[in-house]
């Protein structure tokens, strides 16, 4: 008979704090994990087709707020770790606001409205696997997931800092219990219990249950200097209201309150300040006046309602909390200009209350329909420049973590589940070589470690031209990409090269020998071809002395095959159809740096679908630009930066004169 979950739980705590002991010992050393900014987002959406101006350079020593995705346990690492261009957080963020999942049947597939069709998306593959190994073993994996991470916020925290967990029935006691252990007894603050929805709403006839309305925020300090401040009710109930019944000959209401405990010295001053109401039978009461009503928020938060279809704040995101939750949690808990992080981000209520506020924020998704709102909703605000990072070296990551112990070893297993065999070992064949031998073709795996690129592209030419004899094709799989391997491609030109991604799950379903072996037996890995965006001639004029037009306009969008992404048969047929008709439509979101340095891309030009400021059309994204730039006496080098529905990257860059 398995062990009780109370009996279990020791056991859980004990294992997430070695894990969590592991992942702080690791933090100093050179291979630690880090950020790789994706894009250095300066909202300016195209509402007029114009960019005017230039952005002054980046000064690294600035502070940008942050959104990341990836596995928040890996974007912690790097936080508390920090980089070369940004110090480690650990102990500098004011406030941690959290909303894990707590459904174990939750369904988070992600419906795509696109033109005259809607698709319907399962998870990515990597997300599937984070969630299935959340609720492999019910609750207590659950538990087990959490322990780690709620270590690695405390680090983060700082000394006045203080964390709400946002939970609900199904594992919120044990939470406690788990929180209690991590951050003391002596820090836990509060339960909150916010009521989402109206009392007995849902509830039928035949239910044998009261009605589930309530969520709880588990609410706990750093230390015992903890920062807070008193919110008040902005409005009165109308309980409270009735109260006041009492009016002056001005009309201003009043309620009565017993004089209780003041001295005679005191009521004498309020009768000379008109504070004192006598009763027709002559007893005396303060009155305490409607207009200068203050009332503490206590812990029970009945005046926030949940979210509905049809509100203004609605982004049609499955598990998002209105923004007057989160004002009041940040309002109280962080004082202004400090930091609030979120790392179950979601759809970035966080992120987009504490910009408002005026507090910095750090936000991380493991979901990339997540992040694409996110980006959306930020730029949609008007928000402050913000970094959209990733997490640096994933698949090394994930490799490191693996059961392989040399990248030879993964090779052959690749080469095997691509159909192809491994070169047999000898001295002068290099181990991530095999070949098939009916077509004549070269297999060259990269490793997981490296970005593939020309100098890789350029190698298999070579080795295919020259090893053993020569060879017909050369296909080469890769895991990670430089941001312009879709021009390297183009640029080489060359019918003998096909260049295929690894599926990015891979190494986590690799986890174990009969994973892999289930892998081989039913032959389900798919090898896709790479996306890629081409955009037309770009044109160019004076536009003033010192300033020239340039107009940029997308040309087509080709997506890796529909058999990688995690869509049934019948959404397959449809995202097929729309490829074939309007391939451009797939684009979510696309950007402009028109003066790339081939490092950082300065996203300074937006455009998205929901963006209807101009074209009127919340499906489609605008397909032409244009910006008036200051005139550039050397070469400009632009960067088009293109989002598909499914949350896949392309780059075209283009030098002009």
């Amino acid at each position: 008979m398995p062990d009780s979950l109370i009996e279990e739980l020791p056991r859980i705590v004990e294992k997430g704090k070695k894990e969590a002991q592991r992942i702080l010992d690791s933090i100093s050393k050179s291979n630690r994990i880090t950020l790789q900014t994706n894009e250095l987002v300066l909202p300016s959406k195209d509402n007029s087709g114009l960019f005017r101006g230039q952005i002054k350079d980046i000064d690294k020593k600035e502070w940008f707020n942050r959104m990341i995705y990836g596995d928040n346990l890996l974007a912690m690492q790097a936080l508390l770790a920090g980089d070369k261009d940004t110090p480690s957080m650990r102990g500098k963020i004011d406030l941690i606001y959290i909303d894990p999942p707590f459904d174990s049947k939750a369904d988070y597939r992600t419906k795509i409205t696109l033109p005259h069709t809607d698709i319907e998306q399962r998870p990515t593959v990597i997300e599937q696997f984070a969630y299935a190994d959340t609720w492999k073993d019910g609750t207590a994996s659950y538990l087990a997931m959490m322990v780690t991470r709620l270590i690695l916020m405390r680090e983060l925290l700082s000394e006045q800092g203080s964390i709400y967990v946002h939970i609900d029935w199904h594992v919120g006691h044990y939470v406690k219990v788990i929180m209690d252990e991590i951050f003391g007894k002596e820090n836990f603050r509060n339960e909150i219990t916010w009521q989402r929805d109206s009392a007995g709403k849902g509830a039928k006839g035949t239910s044998k249950q009261w009605s589930r309305e309530n969520d709880f925020l588990l609410f706990y300090s750093k230390s015992l200097n903890t920062y807070f401040n008193q919110v008040y009710r902005e409005e009165l109930t109308e309980t409270q209201l009735r109260e006041y019944i009492y009016s002056e000959p001005d009309g201003r209401k009043f309620k009565k309150v017993q004089l209780g405990d003041y001295s005679k010295d005191s009521i004498e001053k309020m009768k000379t300040q008109n504070l004192i109401y006598v009763t027709s039978t002559g007893r005396e009461y303060k009155k305490y006046y409607l207009d200068e009503a203050k009332f503490a928020i206590g812990s029970n938060w009945v005046d926030i309602i949940n979210l509905s279809k049809g509100q203004k704040e609605q982004l049609d995101y499955a598990t998002q909390k209105p923004e007057k939750l989160l004002h009041r949690i940040i309002l109280a808990s962080c004082q202004e200009n400090g930091i609030v992080a979120d790392f179950f981000s979601g759809s970035g209520t966080t992120g987009a209350v504490a910009e408002k506020l005026g507090r910095k924020w750090i936000m991380s998704d493991l979901g990339k329909p997540a992040c694409m709102i996110q980006r959306k909703r930020l730029i949609d605000q008007d928000a402050k420049p913000f970094l959209f990072q990733s997490i640096g070296d994933y698949q090394k990551e994930q490799f490191e973590k693996s059961q392989f112990k040399t990248l030879g070893d993964l090779a052959h297993v690749v080469l095997n589940l691509y159909g192809s065999l491994p070169f047999p070992s000898q001295e002068g064949v290099p181990n991530n070589l095999g070949y098939i031998k009916s077509s004549k073709t070269l297999i060259f795996v990269d490793s997981p470690s490296k970005m593939t690129g020309y100098a890789t592209l350029k190698k298999a030419q070579e080795l295919r031209n020259a090893f053993m004899g020569g060879w017909d094709k050369v296909v080469v799989l890769g895991w990670n990409f430089t941001i312009d391997i879709g021009q390297t491609i183009a640029s080489l030109d060359d019918e003998r090269l096909e260049v295929l991604v690894i599926p990015p799950d891979l190494l986590d379903r690799l986890k174990t020998k009969a994973s892999y072996e289930q892998l081989i037996k039913t032959g389900k890995v798919r090898f896709s071809s790479l996306q890629y965006l081409t955009i037309k001639p770009i044109k160019k004029r004076e536009y003033d002395k010192e300033n020239e037009e340039i107009t940029l306009e997308l040309d087509n969008y080709v997506l890796l095959s529909p058999d990688a992404l995690p869509l049934d048969n019948e959404n397959k047929e449809k995202l097929e159809k729309v490829i074939a008709e309007d391939p451009l439509c797939l684009i979510e979101y696309w950007s402009i740096d028109p003066d790339y340095d081939g490092e950082v891309f300065r996203s300074k030009w937006q455009d998205y679908r929901q963006n209807t400021a101009n074209d009127n059309d919340e499906f489609k994204v605008v397909r032409k630009a244009k910006l008036i730039l200051p005139k550039d006496k050397k070469k400009r080098k632009i960067c088009v930066k293109a989002v598909d529905v499914f949350g896949f990257e392309s780059v075209a860059i283009v030098e002009i004169k």
